[in-house]
């Protein structure tokens, strides 16, 4: 039989409501001939819960057991999703990850996938069995623990199922209808994209774009699995939503497919650092060690043997930046004369795989910021996008007057 994954977010399946709206979904895939494997998420608002009753009963956890903890909610939901199923006529079973079983890594609370065998599920559709529920977000380590995969697993989950399974596509069903030029909460224009290529998608999740986890997309991309993000709130047709894809499958698209925004931001500036080979090493060696997520480095022009570093991370970062710099410095490795945080900014992008082809978009996007008086402090570049750190109070501003120049509210 022909299989699909489809996931299902925390707001999908916030209420008893909303699993039977979900179940009925799944059933008409059944109807159509499909085996289905369903991945749920935890109901809406309980992941928080668990973590916060973990932290208030012991701030300096063992992982172990903060999985074991966490991992509940989605296997209350997939419980409950397969005996919905079951009121239904369609022949449901739920499934924990270590049941599977989905092998990973041993990193407690932030596991990766190793394995997925196929044995045990397909045994059973082969037994009579149409929907496979499976908790999302989990799996079992080498150690034999219930681990997690972060937060956002369960799209990781999905995906990799729907690659080891080989399955048509896999739905993402959340709270919006697809993925949009930027965020319609900003720019009332934006646009849903029909389709948008695997790097776009990858590009602007990394960005700031909070419709699919960037683990998800990667994987995606590296098994060419077909993904389509759907509203789990509206009736939708086979045509409905966003479908992440292949580039070749996209036959025409605009230069710039989308603009990106991460508030929170930062930028630290090592000020007269000695320039010396080894240096950058140095530096962000003790910054990945303390676990800072840096992102822009710019190095100014060596003066006299000294230079300036300048780096962006999140903003709730700063301190363990600060802290992990000082520490290189007071152990000699690294030596500067200052250290300048500015809380106050914002990261804005444009993406889009149209880039590589076409000469000037860069030019644009700094003359439209430009047009509307906004300075900028950062620029790096990739193949397909340009990415700016700009002063916070600006940046809905900025995404609006990029949105614009570009014309995103038109379809190619």
């Amino acid at each position: 039989m022909p299989l699909l994954v489809m996931k299902f977010g925390g707001t999908s399946v916030a209420t008893l409501d909303r699993i039977r709206r979900a179940a009925k979904r799944v059933g008409r895939e059944v109807a159509n001939g499909y085996d289905v494997i369903v991945i749920v998420s935890a109901m809406s608002g309980k992941t928080n819960e668990l973590v916060g009753w973990v932290r208030e009963t012991a701030p300096m956890f063992d992982a172990r057991e903060y999985d074991a903890v966490v991992s509940s909610g989605e296997q209350v939901t997939a419980g409950l999703m397969a005996l919905t199923l079951q009121e239904m006529d369609v022949p449901a079973r739920s499934w924990q990850g270590w049941q599977v079983p989905l092998k990973t890594t041993s990193a407690h609370g932030a596991a990766r996938i190793v394995d997925i065998p196929t044995d045990n599920l397909t045994e059973k559709f082969n037994d009579g069995m149409k929907v496979a529920v499976v908790a999302g977000f989990q799996g079992i380590g080498d150690d034999g623990r219930v681990t997690t995969l972060g937060r956002g697993g369960s799209d990781t989950t999905a995906v990799a199922f729907a690659a080891a399974f080989g399955a048509d596509r896999c739905d993402i069903y959340t709270d919006v209808d697809g993925v949009y030029t930027t965020d319609p909460r900003i720019v009332r224009k934006a646009r849903k994209l029909d389709r948008i290529a695997f790097e776009e998608m990858l590009e602007l999740a990394s960005l700031g774009a909070k419709v699919l986890q960037t683990r998800s997309v990667e994987l995606a991309m590296r098994y060419k699995v077909k993904l389509r993000v759907l509203s789990s709130f509206e009736d939708n047709d086979e045509n409905a939503g966003t479908l992440v894809c292949a580039e070749e499958d996209i036959v025409e698209s605009n230069v710039v497919a989308g603009v990106a925004y991460s508030r929170d931001e930062a930028k630290v500036t090592l000020i007269s650092v000695a320039d010396r080979p080894g240096i950058a090493a140095a530096i962000f060696g003790p910054l990945s060690e303390a676990g800072v997520n840096v992102d822009m480095i710019v190095q100014n022009i060596s003066e006299e043997g000294r230079t300036d570093m300048t780096f962006s991370c999140p903003v709730d970062e700063v301190t363990r930046a600060e802290a992990a710099v000082q520490a290189a410095k007071d152990a000699g490795h690294i030596n500067y004369h200052d250290l300048v945080a500015d809380e106050g900014v914002a990261k804005v992008s444009i993406v889009g795989i149209g880039m590589r082809s076409h000469a000037g978009v860069a030019a644009q996007m700094f003359k439209a910021l430009s047009d509307e008086g906004i300075n900028i402090k950062v620029i790096t570049t990739s193949e397909i996008k340009v990415s700016v750190l700009i002063d916070r109070k600006y940046m809905e501003l900025a995404v609006q007057a990029l949105h614009d120049v570009f014309g995103l509210e038109r379809a190619a």
